[in-house]
């Protein structure tokens, strides 16, 4: 057996390191078909001790761990010289922006999102193996040539180790750089030209094995045949189809062709050109080691851009489900309200129709969440901040919570710092963040318990805590709380409900203010205490401000009495128009752009709610028609959608909406609204 055939024989050390049990034998399961050897470490010490013994092809190493985390454990492994150059590969539920930087300082090579996907895992760490094997390969073979360091030769040998190595070092430092195909392509070929020939030429693999999409430097000029001879377009295609290395030569030109493997798929092919004599052994073998590494660069820039375009689609998704969702929401809500309307109901119907509402209400929180941390993870929400104070703040998290802490007969007690504290925030996102903490108190709470919300000011900072005496945190699920989807209760019942974003909503919103968010609890049963730091300042005596003209509810003289309702949800548009009839309106119905159209020139309506996923002709080109009619130009013309997203906001705008509504709307806030147009346009102004 020879000595290449003895290392790839010879049993790679793979890594695992997480707290929990199931990880290791998801890990094993997904690995094992590898035939290497798989050592599990369930925390940081216990993995620093492993890499002291035994020398890894690569760490897989999950982010959140109860002892040291796993950016700290990098940062101890690269301490090593034994491990400086291994490769880790994070495995974590979500990483942000920051934390990918700090791990890619640390020499991470890669992020895996969880759950894992078993066929990129396993695809990504046979690539490490063989990379491991091949340079234990490299090493006998350097070492071989130390002995013969004696001789000239030899010294000379040595250096063009040294040399190879600096240049394939500077090869994955700049083939790392980018996740963009075309740009590592790029990259591929400025490697390779001169160093290793006089033309290098990239070959795409079609389905079919052929190449469907060649890339060459320099590129080739009209009478330039020899980059698109029969001969050497045949000893690619050979090389791709038999998974092999060729040698293909023409008189006194060659061509050294390497098909580019990912785990046991071939992507394409690597062909350098020049003269034969150029290409000696240590050539080849150098050719043969940057195709392994720029075909392990290519996969990642290729699954990139498949995870990025399942992303894509992925919030499509959310936006489509969150309008379909919405829609049947909001004639639930309206016939609530029309209900609530209706004097002295039999005590079961009332009772019926109020548990009605609150889980309609629920529902559309969670769709809210839902879609929220989905633009989070994104990086698109942005804060506005601006100056608060912190007692109204806190006052108003306490207003918005009292309707659930009453329905529990639970204690809400409010202590504020005596300090006039001022924080530098957005006020609609940091009353989200309270009132998830509010309400996440009173749902984990028995009734007749207390809550307490404080805050104390500290140098320069403002810590809100948020106390219960309720279900209490198992010490092994607290440091995973703010994970996206995790959840103490994976029972079947699922008593409390809820989708696990809550806290991960609230911590990404507390770091895009500059502060921080943890979680204390003595154990199950004793309570959980949240703590939230933000930055703050000490402000001036506060001063007492006239507060504005609330938008009135109720219709006063010469105010809008005709309003056209334009749905195509039959159910949404009837109850809406029977909720304004109730309150004195004359109200019109259409279920398509064009009839709406047509009503508008003969009924004049002096207020249009309009939904924007009409079938045919959709809501922004009936805006736009609306608003070129001289009888419903000047009407108040009101978005009633299930699309709430930032796009669909500014289109409404552009095509003259006066306000966007995401469905299902608030009756009240839409009620005030129509009853006085011009008031309700000044304090959206003002906003």
């Amino acid at each position: 057996m020879s000595e290449k055939d003895s290392d790839l024989l010879e049993q790679a050390n793979i890594l695992i390191v997480d707290d929990l049990p199931e990880k290791h034998v998801v890990f094993r399961t997904i690995l094992d078909e590898l035939g290497q050897n798989i050592v599990s470490a369930r925390s940081g010490q216990e993995a620093l001790k492993c890499i002291l013994e035994m020398e890894f092809a690569v760490i897989l190493l999950d982010v959140n761990m109860p002892d040291i985390d796993g950016l700290e454990t990098a940062g101890l492994i690269r301490q090593y010289k034994k491990s400086s150059q291994t490769p880790i590969v994070f495995i974590t539920a979500y990483v942000d922006e920051l934390q990918a930087r700090r791990g890619y300082a640390l020499g991470a090579v890669d992020y895996i999102p969880s759950p894992v996907v078993p066929e990129v895992l396993r695809s990504k760490v046979r690539v490490f193996v063989e990379l491991f094997r091949m340079n234990r390969q490299l090493q006998r073979q350097a070492a071989q040539r130390e002995q013969l360091a004696r001789s000239e030769t030899a010294r000379q040998a040595a250096e063009d180790a040294i040399h190879r190595a600096d240049y394939l070092s500077e090869a994955s430092r700049v083939l790392s750089k980018s996740l963009n195909l075309d740009d590592t392509i790029s990259a591929v070929l400025d490697l390779c030209v001169p160093m290793l020939g006089e033309r290098a030429i990239v070959g795409l693999a079609d389905k079919e094995g052929g190449v469907r999409r060649l890339e060459m430097l320099p590129p080739p000029k009209a009478d330039d045949t020899e980059a698109f001879s029969a001969e050497l377009r045949a000893a690619a295609d050979d090389a791709i189809r038999h998974r092999q290395f060729r040698f293909w030569q023409n008189g006194k030109r060659a061509a050294a062709i390497v098909p580019l493997m990912a785990g046991d798929e071939v992507r394409g092919a690597l062909a350098l050109l020049g003269e034969a004599q150029f290409f000696d052994p240590p050539r080849v073998s150098l050719i043969r080691e940057l195709a392994s590494r720029a075909a392990s660069a290519m996969e990642n820039a290729r699954l990139y851009s498949a995870v990025q375009e399942a992303d894509r689609r992925k919030n499509e998704f959310l936006a489509m489900l969150a309008h379909e969702l919405r829609n049947p929401l909001a004639p639930i809500r309206n016939a609530v309200h029309i209900m609530q309307s209706t004097e002295q109901l039999p005590p079961k119907l009332a009772w019926a129709r109020d548990v009605i509402g609150r889980q309609a209400d629920h529902m559309a929180r969670l769709i809210d969440d839902l879609l929220d941390v989905s633009r989070i993870v994104q990086g698109k929400v942005a804060v506005k901040p601006e100056p608060l104070p912190l007692a109204e703040l806190l006052e108003r998290a306490v207003e918005a919570s009292a309707p659930r802490v009453n329905a529990r007969e639970q204690a809400l007690q409010l202590e504020l710092p005596r300090e006039n504290v001022v924080v530098d925030g957005d006020s609609v996102r940091l009353a989200q963040v309270l009132s998830n903490l509010l309400n996440n108190a009173s749902k984990f709470s028995p009734t007749r318990t207390r809550i307490h919300l404080g805050a104390t000011y500290h140098d320069g900072g403002v810590q809100i805590s948020v106390k219960d005496e309720g279900a209490g945190i198992d010490g092994e699920f607290l440091p995973h709380i703010f994970e996206l989807f995790a959840q103490a209760d994976q029972s079947l019942d699922r008593s409390q409900g809820g989708l696990g974003i809550g806290l991960t909503l609230v911590k990404h919103l507390v770091e895009l203010h500059g502060g921080r968010v943890s979680a204390h609890s003595e154990g199950l049963g004793k309570g959980t205490e949240v703590l939230v730091w933000l930055p703050a300042r000490l402000g001036e005596a506060p001063v007492q401000e006239q507060p504005p003209a609330a938008v009135g509810r109720g219709r006063a003289e010469g105010m809008p009495s005709r309003i056209l309702v334009v749905d195509d949800l039959v159910a949404s548009a009837e109850t809406l128009m029977a909720l304004l009839e109730m309150e004195g309106f004359e109200v019109k119905v259409a279920n398509e752009g064009m009839t709406a159209l047509k009503i508008a020139r003969e009924f004049r309506p002096e207020v249009v709610l309009l939904d924007i996923g009409l079938p045919g002709m959709n809501g922004f080109e009936v805006a736009n028609r609306l608003r070129a009619q001289p009888e419903s130009r000047d009407a108040l013309l009101i978005a009633l959608t299930g699309y709430g997203e930032a796009e669909s906001r500014n289109r409404s705008a552009a095509a003259g909406f006066d306000f966007h509504m995401v469905k299902p709307a608030d009756v009240n806030l839409l009620l005030a609204m129509i009853a006085n147009p011009s008031e309700a346009r000044r304090a959206s102004a003002a906003a």
